[in-house]
């Protein structure tokens, strides 16, 4: 198998997250993903850049527009030098309302936001020792910057930037401009080949690059038990919050589960929160969008995505789930990751 190995550590401490961190690094994941909901994407980044030293950190996802690019710059450099030039930024763009409402950031027009988003912290880590004046005009991120030089060491002054999407417009985007896509962690063979590769290719064709030039990044959203029952049932949870969205519908048509979408709609809609919604997604809607089940069955699935992705990202279960469910596979998922590499 050719996919690049790689996993989001969970931990319901920051001690636990880093402890997982420092388990898939032995276990040889080559790196490790950190999101931002209920922590910092960049902090929880720093916190494993110290407590590990050979694999990549990446951040899947920071949100794009809720720091100044100025900002995200720094603290990408920051972290470029605490890991000693193996960090990834990873950017998304969010939805609206988290934006606006959560955040009281900008939205604007999401692609060309992102556009000068990338566009201005590649200026600044490329410029930034230089002392030379920055001047980029933009509709949503216009950045001038006259008379400052950083003093500070600098590992690289080229740090890669994937950028998560999944609706059409984005991954033309990611094509066009982006070192890595990362997808969500829904996302299955079919739907990664009839969709979303001819969108970044459309993407990359735009600007001339050559194929191979995006690192195609799947999320999976993976539970593994001894019992493929119980795997399955620790993995409805996170499918049910994604379900509970309506602007999923066209995947999950895609999928032929639409039907089982409006069940979860209308559990949602009935009262139930979206992190209990897993009681509504039946098991074989677990199969088609997640790599769950049994170690074995879970390396299957896993192995469906050679050839059209380059790395996969593995993800233990959250939604609806107590800690020790949790904590019980993802030990098992670090396990599977062990034999997976050889290690």
């Amino acid at each position: 198998m050719n996919l690049k190995i790689t996993y989001g550590p969970w931990g319901e401490t920051m001690e636990e997250m880093v402890a997982a961190a420092q388990a898939a690094e032995v276990a040889g994941a080559e790196v490790l993903w950190v999101p931002e909901l209920h922590r910092s994407a960049t902090i929880s980044a720093a916190a494993i850049a110290a407590g590990t030293d050979g694999a990549t950190v990446g951040t899947a996802i920071a949100l794009a527009f809720t720091r100044s690019p100025m900002v995200t710059a720094l603290e990408a450099m920051d972290l470029d030098e605490m890991t000693k030039g193996r960090f990834i930024l990873g950017l998304g763009s969010g939805v609206q309302r988290l934006n606006e409402l959560w955040h009281n950031a900008r939205w604007g027009k999401p692609v060309g936001h992102m556009r000068e988003t990338v566009r201005n912290i590649r200026t600044f880590i490329a410029q930034a020792h230089t002392g030379e004046t920055i001047d980029l005009p933009g509709e949503f991120e216009p950045m001038h910057i006259r008379g400052y030089e950083r003093p500070f060491y600098q590992s690289r002054t080229e740090i890669p930037i994937y950028l998560g999407a999944m609706g059409p417009a984005m991954t033309k985007l990611v094509g066009e401009i982006g070192n890595g896509w990362i997808s969500h962690e829904l996302c299955s063979p079919k739907y990664l080949e009839e969709q979303l590769l001819p969108w970044l290719k459309e993407g990359m064709d735009r600007a001339e690059r050559p194929q191979g030039s995006v690192d195609v990044v799947v999320s999976a959203l993976c539970a593994v038990d001894s019992d493929g029952s119980r795997a399955r049932r620790w993995a409805a949870g996170t499918v049910g919050f994604y379900a509970s969205v309506k602007t999923y519908e066209d995947f999950f048509s895609f999928h032929d589960l639409a039907e089982e979408q409006a069940k979860v709609i209308e559990a949602f809609r009935g009262g139930i929160g979206a992190d209990y919604l897993g009681d509504y997604v039946p098991d074989h809607m677990v199969d088609v969008l997640t790599v769950s089940g049994t170690p074995a069955e879970a390396i299957e699935r896993i192995a469906a995505y050679d050839g059209t992705a380059t790395t996969i990202k593995i993800t233990p279960p959250t939604h609806g789930l107590s800690a020790e469910d949790t904590r019980s596979s993802q030990q098992q998922i670090l396990r599977m990751i062990a034999e997976l590499t050889g290690n």
